[in-house]
């Protein structure tokens, strides 16, 4: 059984990134997302995370909501 929190900061635990908000501030602040850019192929990820942020989105699995909120975060 899952028992994550599927918000932004358990979105960043699963990836293995520091899950504080200041962290979180800046990873966002120091890793744009060009528009045309799919997130999970950004190239500041790696295999694994890729890997995690594509399933979530082809399963629309219950990371999704947390993924599209961090893809809008990267692109702004």
């Amino acid at each position: 059984m899952d028992t994550s929190h599927h918000d932004l900061p358990g979105l960043f635990q699963q990836l293995g990134l520091p899950a504080e908000p200041p962290a979180i501030r800046a990873f966002i602040a120091s890793h744009p997302l060009p528009h045309e850019t799919a997130i999970e192929d950004a190239p500041f990820w790696n295999r694994s995370q890729s890997s995690f942020l594509k399933q979530a989105l082809d399963e629309d699995a219950e990371w999704a909501e947390a993924v599209d909120a961090l893809a809008n975060l990267l692109s702004s």
